[in-house]
């Protein structure tokens, strides 16, 4: 499974950007997806969590109301779209897929997700 994300770059404070992820994998509607974020200097966290039909999802506090996450499974593409970004937002994203989460559940925790792609960078300026 090979996940490609795209879409990064630089944006000023409340501005909004939109990240895809592209996975080449016949069963992507059978992944949950994920994203996560790291910051210079900081751990790995999680920002979002899609279900296999796109039923369900789950946000950290930081970007409730703020971010939201959608699927096309015919597209095998998950997005994350990112409103009134703030220079906190400034990270390396990454998409990850788990297979092992059944249907309608969504996943937090970054070791549920067997792959991840390359990460595309963010910048919010001031």
């Amino acid at each position: 499974v090979q996940l490609q994300a795209s879409g990064g770059g630089l944006e000023q404070a409340g501005g909004s950007v939109r990240l895809s992820c592209t996975a080449s994998v016949p069963t992507f509607s059978r992944f949950v997806m994920g994203w996560f974020r790291q910051a210079p200097g900081k751990e790995r966290e999680f920002v979002a969590s899609i279900s296999w039909a796109g039923t369900k999802t789950t946000y950290a506090e930081p970007v409730k109301g703020r971010f939201t996450t959608s699927r096309d499974n015919a597209k095998n593409t998950v997005y994350l779209q990112m409103n009134n970004l703030k220079p906190e937002d400034t990270a390396v994203y990454y998409c990850a897929a788990d297979h092992n989460t059944v249907s309608g559940q969504v996943t937090t925790r970054a070791n549920r997700y067997e792959y991840w792609g390359q990460g595309t960078q963010v910048t919010v300026s001031s």
